[in-house]
């Protein structure tokens, strides 16, 4: 927030000053129990309106000694003090577990799970949860959990930079039964989300191959300016040399070509992704570009390495190859 904004909206920035402070107080922890220590409660709109009609009814019903306008006053407030204890014991008592996220991609929501647990024998209706964001649009996902039961509910959040980074602040409601009461809860989990960089939407093709240790002596420039590592199928090759991918490719289009890993080219040659040879871009720019290039070189099925400013991964392939590469861009 500016200067300016704090200036002509002084209200908001104490209501976001005391926010933080308050959220920075509530401990950590995966898993939560719903008590009357963190569970909070306050009219809504609705229900500030019921009290000034019952107000109304009343001050009538004495001015004009009207039995039955005593009789719709008390039942009016009867239901809504009843309403008052029932949406409060619908959050009270719940458990909520945390699931732990999976890594993420910048740009992309981050989705992680909640699992509510009820140990109660009556239903909880009308449970939402959300990210705690401070612009206060919240993107609820609303649920009911069974009795003596469980229910998962996702919730996503947009994260706003690269690397390790703990989960946001997540708050609980009700409003159920009449909807005069809010109920709510504020939820800080303990559990970080690894964030990748966002992999550049149009990438330039992969850097050429380069020679191994006692190869030759210089890298050959390859007619596609790629490192591709493959050649078109022969008769005889094994089954597990064929580049799978690019044949279901190429199925998908219309053809039945088949391709082989190159062994020879393959022993001459090794491909790695380099810092240094992403061209004159920004570091946020230089890791987007790394990252598409892990991961078309995963999707072709090449071996490669990557090579950042004092970190180096040997040339491999697989899941946990490019899982490592990606860490590495990440906390780079």
């Amino acid at each position: 927030m500016t200067v300016a904004a704090r200036w002509f909206n002084p209200l908001g920035f104490v209501r976001a000053r005391f926010r933080q402070w308050w959220q920075t107080r509530l401990p950590l922890s995966d898993t939560t129990t719903l008590t009357q220590r963190n569970v909070y409660i306050l009219p809504t709109r609705p229900g500030f309106m019921l009290a000034a009609t019952l107000m109304v009814l009343l001050v009538a019903s004495i001015n004009y000694q009207l039995n039955l306008g005593y009789l719709l006053t008390f039942l009016l407030a009867g239901s809504a003090v009843v309403g008052m204890h029932v949406c409060h014991a619908t959050l009270r008592g719940l458990t909520m577990n945390l699931i732990a996220p999976e890594a993420h991609f910048m740009g992309a929501g981050a989705t992680f799970g909640i699992t509510l647990v009820n140990d109660r024998r009556s239903v909880r209706h009308g449970i939402g949860l959300a990210v705690l964001d401070e612009t206060h649009e919240d993107h609820w996902a609303w649920t009911v959990v069974p009795a003596q039961g469980s229910s998962t509910v996702q919730v996503a959040f947009l994260p706003q930079r690269r690397g390790l980074q703990r989960l946001p602040a997540l708050t609980a409601e009700t409003r159920f039964p009449l909807g005069t009461f809010r109920v709510w809860t504020v939820w800080r989990p303990a559990a970080e989300v690894l964030v990748y960089p966002a992999p550049e939407p149009f990438a330039p093709p992969l850097p050429p191959g380069e020679p191994r240790a006692g190869g030759a002596a210089a890298a050959r420039s390859q007619p596609t300016g790629e490192f591709d590592g493959v050649r078109g199928y022969r008769r005889g090759d094994p089954l597990k040399l064929v580049v799978w991918k690019k044949a279901a490719k190429a199925m998908a289009s219309g053809t039945d070509e088949l391709v082989s890993r190159d062994s020879q080219q393959a022993q001459r040659y090794e491909l790695w992704l380099d810092f240094a040879q992403t061209g004159h871009l920004d570091t946020e720019a230089k890791l987007s570009r790394l990252c598409a290039w892990v991961l078309q070189a995963d999707k072709l099925g090449l071996d490669y390495g990557l090579r950042l400013p004092g970190t180096e991964i040997k040339p491999g392939t697989g899941e946990a190859h490019r899982r490592r590469c990606l860490e590495a861009l990440a906390l780079c």
